[in-house]
């Protein structure tokens, strides 16, 4: 069988008892990095029998032979940097090549930084749309935006730190200067969530004069929440 393993999105003491035992369990491990899968396995006490690149550059070849592996009767334990495989990240191709070959294919649940993001970002969770990772490109990634401009929907998005201003600086553009937050470095010693205005949030990310460290989760109101989200939560507060 095939089975994918959600790993800690930073903190290595997230890593469950479940996902411990299927790695142990495991005649191949397939992960994006074998040295950082490998330094989580031996923290965790856990040898690997065998380990294998798995990754967005040969996911799809690579997709096939983990299926045979597992039709020939071995357990393929499939895991990512950090986070749930198939939420941005490989898996996508191998669970639809794995259902088309009969392969049974399961999942040892875990931490997904979009949900964290979401719930600490104090925005309505009732309604979700995760996004994944925008184009890089400025006019891709507001048509990217566009498609979600009417929604009411809480936005999430992923982005490296690299483009994170400027990914803000589009929605501004395309969302209007919305309720948001930035979460970063979720789970580790300087974990992070910035809450105001898309404008409020780029102003202090400018005022540090440095990028941020750590990949980053966007959120976003959706259309029909007020430009004073936050304020009118503090007024029913007090």
């Amino acid at each position: 069988m095939i089975e994918l393993v959600a790993t800690p999105i930073g903190n290595l003491e997230d890593l469950p008892s479940r996902a411990k035992a299927a790695f142990a369990a495991a005649d191949v491990v397939a992960c994006e990095d074998t040295r950082r899968t490998g330094r989580l396995l031996q923290a965790a006490g856990v040898k690997a029998a065998k380990m294998v690149a798995y990754h967005e550059h040969n996911e799809r070849t690579m997709a096939g032979t983990l299926v045979r592996w597992a039709a020939e009767g071995k357990r393929v334990a499939v895991a990512t940097d950090g986070g749930s495989p198939g939420i941005s990240d490989p898996g996508f191709s191998l669970v639809r090549a794995a259902i088309k070959a009969g392969v049974t294919v399961s999942m040892v649940p875990g931490p997904a930084a979009f949900v964290m993001a979401a719930v600490l970002s104090g925005l309505p969770v009732h309604g979700i749309t995760f996004r994944g990772f925008p184009p890089k490109k400025s006019g891709q990634r507001k048509r990217f935006l566009a498609v979600d401009a009417e929604s009411p929907h809480t936005l999430v998005i992923y982005e490296s730190p690299y483009r994170i201003t400027k990914l803000i600086d589009d929605a501004i553009e395309v969302l209007g200067d919305r309720p948001a937050a930035l979460a970063r470095e979720l789970t580790k010693l300087h974990e992070e969530v910035l809450r105001g205005r898309l404008s409020e949030i780029k102003a202090a990310l400018d005022s540090r004069g440095s990028q941020p460290i750590g990949e980053c989760c966007v959120v976003i109101a959706g259309a029909d929440v007020a430009a004073d989200w936050f304020e009118d939560k503090d007024a029913e507060e007090e």
